[in-house]
């Protein structure tokens, strides 16, 4: 693997949210909970590691005793460019089920399209393509 793969830790929420992105973004989905991997600092069927792995790559957990939950300030994932417009904007409006659009995908002045959404687990995204 190469290249940075973001890795969320969820408040209690891991399970979901990956299965939420898998159904997004496609790909292969692994999940392992804390009773997999012999953890005893949360439920056992918690998510100790989860690993979303196609054209969008992601690992997330349930945050551990030790671990800080999700809490996205100043970052946002950008995903210009990286399918077709119909894939890119089909992306957009599943990602706002649930989450709330900052900044609607739409052409800009220099051509190019573009828009924020965040996500309901709180994950900030930028998405948008060049025709």
């Amino acid at each position: 693997m190469t290249g940075l793969t973001p890795y969320l830790h969820f408040d209690g929420t891991a399970r979901e949210a990956l299965t939420f992105y898998r159904d997004i973004f496609g790909g292969e989905l692994e999940l392992h909970t804390f009773a997999d991997f012999g953890r005893t600092d949360g439920p056992r069927d918690a998510i100790a590691h989860g690993e979303l792995s196609g054209s969008v790559q992601l690992f997330g957990a349930d945050a551990g005793k030790d671990d800080v939950p999700l809490k996205v300030q100043g970052v946002m994932f950008s995903l210009l460019g990286t399918a077709d417009p119909a894939t890119l904007e089909s992306w957009f409006a599943a990602l706002a089920e649930g989450g709330e659009v900052k900044d609607p995908l739409q052409e800009r002045p220099w051509g190019g399209h573009d828009g924020q959404v965040v996500d309901g687990f709180g994950v900030p995204w930028l998405i948008g393509y060049e025709v």
